[in-house]
């Protein structure tokens, strides 16, 4: 991430230098904290947070199924954010609340800290890949939610992840998919997965093990306004490779077309005009242009010139 003036620690705007955690802190040690990835959009309006509110709460849901409270309710997260992209002068930005377990007697006993960094890029490996990847699948599987549950977003849980990306990078590809124990398509190593077949948009369901993504429900949203028929279904490696156009999704980089699954083309081996037309849909709902699901954006209040 690239430095800003300012980042919110625990109810405080502080110098981005000043943001410091000590060594002994039991987050860092047992990998115990929770996180969002969220961006702000330059719209006419200026500043404009997506689906704000939604992430929070998805924040607080990934706490509770840890059975820890978050410190901090959802109002005061939302104004801590918005007040990170005021004071950093920042418009289109990526916004990284963080919960983690703070240092003390023992992990039982230390308190819960909150961080809200803004950024103006997020922690994306390598640049944009805004022109298509390519993907393999992992010989890493999802971990199983009877060990640990995917559908939260916890700091430790995504050496899962870190383990399959590692793997395709090393194997000179773009991006990792990873499968279920049983075989099934989960979603990728920090996206969600999409096929379309016959006109129709698939994705994997949340019992498969694939995360509740918040521009997952977007997509699913806007493919449903245009008329496209959009469903929950569990894909193999080969629903994939047969595909006639896959996509990935993620707060960072959007829609994510792939071009191909295990160096096998994903229909021509190009964008698909329905990919094109979501993404199309997705940039004007999270600029304001198209004026739909205004409940989506949180407009950020910019301080007038003195």
């Amino acid at each position: 991430m690239n430095e800003a003036k300012k980042i919110w620690l625990d109810g405080d705007l502080v110098d981005w230098s000043a943001a410091q955690v000590h060594v002994t802190s039991f987050g860092l040690h047992y990998g115990i904290g929770f996180f969002e990835g969220i961006r702000s959009y330059h719209t006419e309006d200026g500043p404009t947070i997506f689906r704000l509110r939604d992430h929070l709460r998805r924040l607080a849901r990934s706490a509770a199924t840890y059975m820890v409270p978050l410190p901090y309710d959802v109002p005061t997260l939302a104004a801590a954010c918005a007040a990170v992209v005021t004071d950093n002068g920042l418009s289109d930005c990526y916004l990284r609340p963080i919960v983690f377990l703070g240092d003390g007697e023992s992990p039982l006993a230390a308190p819960y800290r909150v961080a809200v960094i803004g950024t103006e890029h997020g922690p994306l490996i390598g640049p944009p890949k805004t022109g298509g990847v390519h993907a393999k699948v992992a010989s890493f599987h999802r971990m199983s939610p009877n060990s640990i549950p995917p559908a939260a977003k916890a700091t430790g849980q995504y050496l899962n992840s870190m383990l399959a990306q590692t793997e395709a990078l090393a194997s000179g590809y773009d991006e990792a998919l990873l499968l279920n124990a049983a075989g099934y398509v989960t979603d990728g190593w920090a996206y969600n997965v999409f096929a379309v077949r016959d006109g129709a948009l698939l994705t994997p369901p949340v019992s498969a093990g694939a995360l509740p993504g918040i521009v997952r429900d977007t997509v699913r949203v806007l493919a449903a306004d245009a008329g496209i028929l959009t469903r929950e279904e569990n894909l193999t490696r080969t629903d994939l490779y047969g595909a006639d156009e896959c996509f990935l999704t993620g707060t960072a980089a959007g829609i994510l077309p792939m071009l191909s699954v295990d160096r096998r083309p994903v229909g021509g081996g190009t964008v698909g005009p329905l990919t094109m037309q979501l993404t199309a849909a997705y940039e004007d709902v999270t600029r304001g242009r198209s004026g739909a699901h205004p409940e989506w954006r949180f407009p950020v209040a910019v301080p007038a010139p003195t």
